[in-house]
């Protein structure tokens, strides 16, 4: 038997012929070039690969990759990903979504999707604002954000996207920024790698309608600064020195940032990074700037069986192309209604 061995793609060949129509300088631009450079790096087939996406400026995605893709309603998206899973399990299968369409209206298919644990990538693009409707406020925007759904100020509490993954049951949560691209695509490569739902928020900047959101961490010169970028079993350190860290403030249960040589503090007071800490990812997930950095990276990382392989693994060793509807439907207790 003669094998052919399949060339290696390049993220070229994960680009589509259509025009990438987002806005000038655009963070989306940015996001999509890691996603085609980390499918080129990870070796996947074209063939093999499916994006899913709901409604939204990052809803055009599948459009621009040269894969499968399926651009459906609003908030939808984690509904259809886990159907595609579920009908082919093989399948490398990506959600798309933006903060307004996967936590407002596809919030309650977003808890389902992660605490089922089905075996997708989710990227959501977090913009704090809607962008494709002209700049509504929306579910992660900050209180006081004027907009034309709240031209006084929101007074609505927003949600963290990171502490919403976790608090549904997410086994994969992690964060990057749309322009830190060799740490985006470090991030998405975990994310693949991880069996079961990947949760991967992305800050993105909105150009157009809330520029400047992630300014306080995102800043040249101010990263360093303002951002922890976590490894598993190393201490917490950042800044540009690498001299400041993050540790449990004594006698709490609260973090707090601290200098290294300062009041006595040494290596040993900083925490080290655990994956697996449910606990200590709630905490970093709520870390906000000037007090303390924003955690990025992954966050947390706790694997279980996923929930496409339980499911199928009650049918026993039929595949799903080799079930009968027709048996299905009139399996177990059924019943004719007469006239």
């Amino acid at each position: 038997m003669t094998t052919t061995e399949l060339p290696q793609l390049s993220p070229k060949d994960f680009s589509s012929d259509q025009e990438v129509r987002w806005c000038p300088g655009c963070g989306d631009y940015a996001i999509l070039k890691a996603v085609q450079k980390t499918l080129a790096d990870l070796g996947v087939r074209t063939e093999d690969t499916v994006f899913i996406s709901g409604i939204g400026c990052a809803s055009r995605f599948p459009y621009y990759m040269s894969t499968f893709g399926f651009h459906t309603i609003h908030g939808r998206a984690p509904a259809i990903a886990t159907g595609v899973k579920l009908a082919n399990p093989e399948l490398d299968v990506w959600v798309i979504t933006g903060d307004g369409d996967g936590l407002s209206i596809g919030g309650n298919h977003m808890l389902h999707l992660l605490r089922r644990n089905v075996n997708v990538q989710v990227i959501l693009f977090n913009n704090e604002v809607y962008g494709l409707t002209k700049g509504q406020y929306s579910p992660t925007s900050r209180r006081g954000f004027r907009s034309p759904s709240t031209p006084m100020g929101s007074i609505d509490n927003p949600i963290a996207p990171g502490a919403f993954a976790l608090g549904v049951g997410a086994r994969f949560v992690a964060r990057s920024i749309d322009t830190l691209t060799p740490h985006l695509i470090g991030v998405l490569k975990r994310a693949h790698e991880h069996v079961g739902t990947s949760f991967v928020e992305v800050f993105q900047n909105c150009v157009v309608f809330n520029d400047g959101a992630f300014a306080a961490f995102t800043e040249k010169g101010i990263g360093p600064e303002q951002q922890l970028h976590l490894e598993h079993g190393k201490p917490m350190l950042f800044g540009k020195e690498r001299n400041r860290g993050i540790r449990l403030r004594p006698g709490t249960i609260a973090l707090e940032a601290v200098t290294l040589g300062e009041a006595g503090v040494g290596m040993e007071d900083l925490l080290v990074h655990d994956e697996r800490d449910h606990a200590l990812a709630q905490l970093l997930v709520s870390m906000r700037p000037p007090a303390l950095p924003v955690a990025l990276g992954v966050i947390h990382c706790d694997p279980a069986p996923s929930y496409e392989r339980e499911a199928l693994a009650q049918l026993g060793p039929k595949s799903v192309s080799q079930l009968d509807l027709n048996e299905l439907l009139r399996k177990g207790r059924t019943w004719m209604i007469g006239g």
